[in-house]
């Protein structure tokens, strides 16, 4: 959340110089490098510590959770980022989840997932990063 200064206008964090060159310059190579991955990559791949892949990363979007949970309670300026984070990755879950399981008997189970779970939850998230100010006030009068 910004800080409003006197005159009611909100600052912003001053950049160094260089973060919007590297940004856009990294935005640009993306481009070709996945556009090299289209035609390069083979349609299936079988691979080691897939199982370890997706534990980790359902370990790291239960600390998101816990995190967006925990600044939600204390009301912290932690909460967007944190929601922000939690709705990113759960958009990449449902992603690699439904692209992962199509053509497999496990494909029905991992839209569903996706429809009934993950994106309503991320919507949850993009409300939290959007309207913050009306989360936070709505979850301190429910508290009081």
């Amino acid at each position: 959340m910004e800080a409003p200064e006197p005159n009611g206008v909100p600052s912003r964090v001053p950049l160094p110089r260089w973060v919007t060159p590297v940004l856009a310059l990294t935005a640009a190579g993306l481009l070709p490098w996945t556009l090299w991955l289209t035609f390069t990559l083979p349609s299936r791949h079988v691979t080691e510590h897939y199982d370890v892949a997706w534990v980790v990363f359902d370990c790291a979007l239960f600390c998101a959770f816990a995190a967006t949970a925990w600044s939600a309670v204390r009301a912290t300026q932690w909460l967007v980022p944190f929601a922000a984070v939690t709705g990113t990755m759960l958009l990449c879950d449902a992603w690699f989840d439904v692209m992962t399981s199509i053509g497999s008997g496990e494909a029905l189970e991992a839209i569903l997932e996706a429809l009934l779970a993950e994106l309503p939850l991320a919507l949850v998230c993009a409300f939290i990063v959007f309207d913050v100010e009306r989360f936070t006030q709505t979850t301190r009068r429910r508290r009081s």
